[in-house]
């Protein structure tokens, strides 16, 4: 009774989680203004949503190319433009998805290029997302600094959350450790119709697996294109008016990013625009300046990029056809 009961609530959270950060999002715009909203949408200017689109090409084949680095390390070899393609399939996915999971789904495209095992494409596309996010950690960690006097919290949350990467990186970086912790919740956790399978994907997770110091490469280029990111979205506050200096918003803003990608709803609706709000209030940022510049700002780095990947992810349809 008690198991029954406990797998009901388990099905109502997971229902009702999407509508959480909706919920957020909705007592924003409420609590701020509809028409201050609005309006300060609407005087957003063409130029500079153009001018901030435009970075996006860069910021693309930026990543593409630190992929390719990584793909390479692990002997797998895709066109450059067929690995742009599948990048941007991902990023269609992604922007769908709580935490962003939606990029494992380059994982089947990836299998039509290359004649390698699930998981090893698996670590890989686990890899590229986990080299790029560790570069983000630069920024946040210099953001949590700067504001460590207004709010100390963040500070010591982005040290742990650090901590916890980097350990979890070098927990399963050792073959045997990761092996053996994964056969575990095989032989556990999983039923038995699907050990089998799953014990041949946890046994290729490790082929070619790449060494740290062929990550420095992925992970500087990964740099950039949080900088180009940033500064995409610094384009659109200028256009509103966001009267923040460039070196102090490539640091502050970050944070916010990484709290978005806590996986409450997609692409971390709601939850980034609070965050938002809280930290450029702390430089005297209008709320619906702030909160206008989190949901333009994503619509040009996130939704638009994933716009891309949507008429790719068609065209491959219609081709195998």
């Amino acid at each position: 009774m008690k198991q029954v009961k406990k797998n009901i609530f388990i099905v109502f959270f997971k229902k009702i989680l999407p509508f959480i950060g909706l919920g957020i999002f909705f007592f924003l715009i409420l609590n701020i203004g509809i028409h201050r909203v609005v309006s300060t949408f609407l005087s957003i200017s063409p130029i500079y949503i153009v001018a901030a689109a435009i970075l996006t090409l860069p910021r693309i084949l930026i990543r593409n190319l630190a992929w390719q680095s990584i793909l390479k390390q692990q002997k797998m070899r895709i066109n450059f433009f067929s690995s742009i393609r599948i990048l941007l399939i991902g990023y269609f996915y992604a922007t769908l998805t709580p935490g962003y999971m939606g990029h494992l789904m380059r994982i089947p495209y990836i299998k039509e290029e290359v004649d390698e095992p699930y998981g090893k494409l698996f670590v890989n596309t686990l890899i590229e997302i986990f080299v790029r996010n560790v570069s983000l950690f630069i920024l946040v960690f210099m953001g949590a600094l700067f504001i460590l006097h207004y709010e100390p919290f963040v500070f010591y949350a982005t040290l742990f959350f650090i901590f916890i990467t980097f350990l979890i990186y070098w927990f399963f970086a050792k073959e045997s450790r990761g092996l053996n912790f994964f056969n575990v919740i095989v032989k556990y956790l999983l039923p038995k119709k699907s050990k089998s399978k799953a014990s041949l994907v946890v046994n290729s997770f490790y082929k070619d697996f790449p060494n740290i110091k062929s990550l420095f490469f992925p992970f500087i280029l990964g740099l950039f294109t949080w900088i180009i990111i940033f500064s995409q979205i610094y384009i659109i506050g200028l256009s509103i008016g966001i009267d923040v200096p460039y070196h102090i918003f490539l640091v502050i803003y970050p944070i916010a990013n990484v709290i978005g990608f806590i996986p409450i709803t997609s692409s971390g609706f709601g939850t980034r625009e609070a965050a938002v709000i809280f930290l450029l209030g702390l430089f005297s940022v209008s709320s619906d300046k702030a909160l206008v510049l989190s949901v333009a700002g994503f619509l040009i780095t996130g939704f638009l990029t994933g716009v891309y990947g949507f008429i790719l992810s068609l065209s491959k349809v219609f081709q195998n056809k």
